[in-house]
This record gives structure tokens, C-alpha cells and sequence, in this order.
């Protein structure tokens, strides 16, 4: 496991919870700011460029974090060091994945996520390991329904999960994603995060899907800074986002410098308009890079 010194003493953030925060900000007429990272690679570099963005983006008073984990659990010791030190200042989600796993070993790393210091879990089938394609088929835990009714079953950690703005890959449509997600607030999840996406439109649809499928916890807008144009562009079709055609044309046709200027004024305007459009807060994807995800959160008039 990698050893990462500790920042601070005490946690400075005020929040214990998704919920929590999301229900303060509302009563101020605010959207929550938080920030995604993921552990970095056992590199002394990729762990400092973490921990420099880390601190660059505390600065701005993010109202929690999340840290991501790996399939199968590949990388679940780094991501509980992550997780660890960064509880110790701020709110902080725990991403989990279940696929695979078996519901005795799955408890034991909600137990540490806890002693860890986590309040909240993000619940996630995940993909099966490329070592270990059979794993949709012979775990026991089989779906992020399953992890949602284990983590209420198991502890008293906050759950939240995925929604999907474009449809999930193994999806017939979006009211079955949002049945799914319906079923999930019913074992007990109380917030929803989305994947990227690049529309307002397309967080919009989602919400009145949930909605007549009877979703009515607030999902939370993962939103990718267009920073580095080739990395996002990969990642969109990796996920299935579609990015806009009129968007694409401009970067393809743009030196790297201006496909920078480009991406990031489409980031920002997105953001300022999903907080137009009522979401309840922005979930910043920082790629564990800070410059980016700063410019989209003052953009958006969210820095506190």
C-alpha cells in the first residue's frame, strides 16, 4: 500500500454527508462544488500531481470529494490511502465496485472504507478485470443494486449511485435505467451521480425519465472539463457519451492551443447551464489536475 503523509489534523469541511450538504446548499440557493480523483499509479510523480491538485482544489471550498476504485478491486489499497487522508479534510465518497466479489469480502471493504473515515459510498457494478472476464457471471454480487442493499445491510454509511444521462451500455432504453434507479432509491440510495455527458439536453431527458419511473432523489452532474480535447474525446467513446457534432468540428480543426480555448468555454457554458437547468451541484471530474476543473467551478460562479 502506498504511504501517504497526512495534510492536516482535523477535517475542515463542514459537511458528513451528500445529503446534508445537498439540503444546505438548497436552503442558501446554492449548488454544491465537489471534485473527482482517482489513486494515482505506484509513480512518485503521478501520487504528487494528486496531492498538488488535491491541495489547489481545497482552496476553493469544495463541499466533498470522491475518490474512484479500480475494477475487481485492483487497486482498492491505494484508493483507501487516498481516501484516508482526504476524509481527514473534507467530505469524502468512497467510489466501490462489487463485480465479482463475493458479499463476505465486499463487507469487509465497507468496514474499512468506514474506519477510513468515510460517511458516504458510491455503489457500482463496475466492470468485470480484464483477469477475470467471468466475473459478471460468477460473482455474487452481480449488479449495484446488490452492493446498495449489502452497504444499508452492513453499515450506516450514506449510499449513492450511478445514473446515466445517455443510457447505460447494457441498456435497452432509458426507462429501464430508470427503473433500475428507482429500485435502487427504494433499497436505500439517497443520491445519484451521472456519468459525462456533454448536453445539458441530455441531463434534462434524464431527470423527467427518473422522475415518471418514480426516482426522486437528486442526481448530481458529472461534468468533464474539455482540457485536453484527444483525452476527453477517447474517454466519450469509451463510455458511449456523444459529443455534439458542432463541437467536434470546431476541435478537429483547431491547434492544440485553441482546441484548449474551445473545449473550455463549452465546458463552462455547460455548467452554467446545468445550474440553470435546477442541478442540485456540480460533480467536477479533475482527471487529478486542477487547472481545468478550476476554471469550469469559478466559470460556473462556484468557488467559494
Amino acid at each position: 500500500m502506498t504511504d501517504f503523509p497526512l495534510l492536516r489534523g482535523t477535517a475542515s469541511g463542514p459537511f458528513e454527508t451528500v445529503t446534508e450538504a445537498l439540503g444546505v446548499r438548497s436552503k442558501q440557493n446554492e449548488p454544491t462544488l465537489s471534485f473527482e480523483f482517482f489513486p494515482p499509479r505506484d509513480q512518485e510523480e503521478a501520487a504528487a500531481q494528486l496531492w498538488r491538485s488535491f491541495d489547489a482544489l481545497m482552496e476553493v471550498s469544495p463541499d466533498f470529494v470522491s475518490v474512484t476504485y479500480g475494477a475487481g478491486g485492483s487497486n482498492r489499497e491505494t484508493s483507501l490511502a487516498v481516501v484516508e487522508r482526504m476524509a481527514k479534510d473534507v467530505m469524502t465518497i468512497g467510489h466501490l465496485t462489487c463485480v465479482g466479489g463475493s458479499r463476505a469480502s465486499t463487507a469487509e471493504t465497507i468496514r474499512r472504507f468506514e474506519d477510513a473515515g468515510v460517511h458516504s459510498i458510491l455503489a457500482l457494478r463496475g466492470d468485470a478485470p480484464k483477469d477475470n472476464p467471468e466475473a459478471l457471471q460468477t460473482g455474487e454480487l452481480k449488479t449495484a443494486l446488490d452492493l446498495v442493499k449489502l452497504v444499508k445491510e452492513t453499515s450506516e454509511l450514506e449510499v449513492g449511485v450511478a445514473a446515466f444521462p445517455e443510457i447505460h451500455p447494457e441498456s435497452p432504453h432509458m426507462e429501464h435505467d430508470s427503473m433500475v434507479l428507482a429500485l435502487k432509491q427504494a433499497a436505500g440510495a439517497s443520491y445519484g451521480m451521472t456519468q459525462l455527458f456533454f448536453t445539458v439536453e441530455a441531463y434534462i431527458d434524464l431527470l423527467a425519465s427518473a422522475k415518471a419511473a418514480g426516482a426522486t432523489l437528486p442526481i448530481i452532474p458529472g461534468l468533464m472539463p474539455v482540457g485536453n480535447a484527444a483525452k476527453v474525446v477517447r474517454m466519450a467513446e469509451m463510455s458511449g457519451a456523444a459529443i455534439p457534432v458542432e463541437l467536434l468540428n470546431k476541435l478537429d480543426n483547431a491547434s492544440d492551443a485553441e482546441a484548449r480555448v474551445i473545449g473550455m468555454d463549452y465546458s463552462i457554458k455547460l455548467a452554467r447551464d446545468l445550474v440553470d437547468a435546477g442541478a442540485p451541484g456540480l460533480h467536477i471530474f479533475s482527471m487529478n489536475l486542477s487547472k481545468a476543473a478550476l476554471e469550469v467551478a469559478r466559470g460556473a460562479g462556484l468557488c467559494r
